[in-house]
């Protein structure tokens, strides 16, 4: 039976890198049966919305999506799509493999991080209030009562909430990887010694749940000396485990470890579904030129295959990528010593050097 499976196209440069993700993924062998949807900034355009039900519906019926980078505006127009995906899903999970492949510049080697982020809670729940408006008037006066501080009038507010269910179920997801990918640690990283109730929550129930799981070590860190931790000693680190706004961050911080978002996969995985994309955005700027590197959502793609159960097949696409990445022949410019050699290939032809290379194995 073939994988029933939502392709978003997206925005930008994200028609191409879908074009060519989908084909690799057919060269696997794997049978798909693929429901094609458009999101995102041209879809708004056109039907007023850049997250049509047409497309919710396809991936309820599915459960599984694949999505090609969608433009999300800074500071103003509707929010991110990415961001309304996992809360319509409760997509709790974002998955973030950081790896080091031979080929790929970058200051560090040997780097295989896991990043996992609780996508739902924190910062980035969207409980905002803006400047000046008369629900921030209220909750500035609550706030300032209840806390006996102040807070200056012009200021806008934004809430962060942090559950010990949120908490239990993405610490869970992390241990659970863990063993099932026969690593080694998980390392909980945290503000808690300045936001005790919030933080500290997210380590108290982190601390819980590492004890279900004696096999693995657990340790944790405060987010500001993770950061340097990771610059200066990553080899030291395995899975991390963190809640939003921290994930964002260094999952990025991770991903400049082993060359750069243009290889970051990401997962976005909960208890009755899955949206598999790459981290990086949707660059406008090469839309239709044929230029931007397929890398990252040809491995997001490659998680996906994880996901439905199809490890051999992942192990053979990951293989071919970090072939040709090694070989470096038909890689975009990007990926080139000096960004400006001729001899880079386009994003279709670094796809068809992949297909090519799964055709030999």
């Amino acid at each position: 039976m073939p994988h029933k499976v939502t392709l978003i196209r997206g925005d930008g440069t994200g028609p191409e890198l879908a074009e060519v993700t989908k084909s690799v993924l057919d060269a696997t062998g794997v049978s798909f049966d693929w429901d094609i949807q458009d999101a995102g900034a041209d879809v708004m355009e056109k039907e007023g919305t850049p997250l049509p039900d047409r497309l919710l519906d396809s991936i309820r019926k599915n459960k599984v999506a694949i999505k090609a980078p969608i433009t999300t505006p800074v500071g103003t127009g509707f929010r991110s799509v990415n961001v309304a995906l996992r809360r319509e899903f409760d997509l709790y999970a974002c998955l973030r493999p950081c790896k080091s492949y031979p080929g790929v510049r970058s200051r560090y080697q040997n780097i295989d991080l896991v990043i996992v982020r609780e996508n739902t809670e924190d910062l980035y729940a969207g409980i905002e209030f803006q400047k000046g408006t008369g629900d921030a008037k209220q909750v500035i006066d609550l706030t300032s009562k209840l806390s006996k501080r102040s807070i200056r009038p012009d200021s806008g507010v934004s809430i962060k909430p942090i559950s010990v269910s949120g908490t239990e179920r993405i610490v869970k997801f992390a241990f659970e990887y863990t063993r099932k990918y026969k690593r080694k640690k998980v390392t909980s990283v945290h503000k808690a010694n300045i936001m005790k109730y919030t933080d500290g929550l997210f380590l108290e129930v982190s601390r819980e749940v590492a004890k279900h799981y004696p096999d693995i070590e657990f340790e944790d860190r405060i987010v500001d000396n993770m950061c340097m931790q990771l610059i200066q000693k990553p080899e030291l680190y395995d899975v991390l485990v963190l809640p939003n706004l921290y994930g964002d961050i260094l999952s990025d911080v991770a991903a400049g470890l082993v060359g750069g978002l243009g290889v970051a996969p990401g997962g976005n995985i909960g208890e009755n579904g899955a949206i598999f994309e790459a981290t990086h955005g949707s660059a406008p700027k090469y839309k239709g030129l044929n230029k931007v590197n397929p890398t990252a959502m040809i491995l997001s793609g490659m998680l996906m295959l994880r996901y439905l159960g199809e490890e051999r097949v992942a192990d053979r696409l990951e293989k071919a990528v970090a072939d040709v990445i090694r070989e470096g022949k038909y890689v975009t410019y990007d990926m080139k010593e000096n960004r400006n050699d001729p001899t880079a290939v386009g994003t279709r032809e670094m796809g068809e050097a992949v297909i090519q290379k799964l055709k030999q194995g």
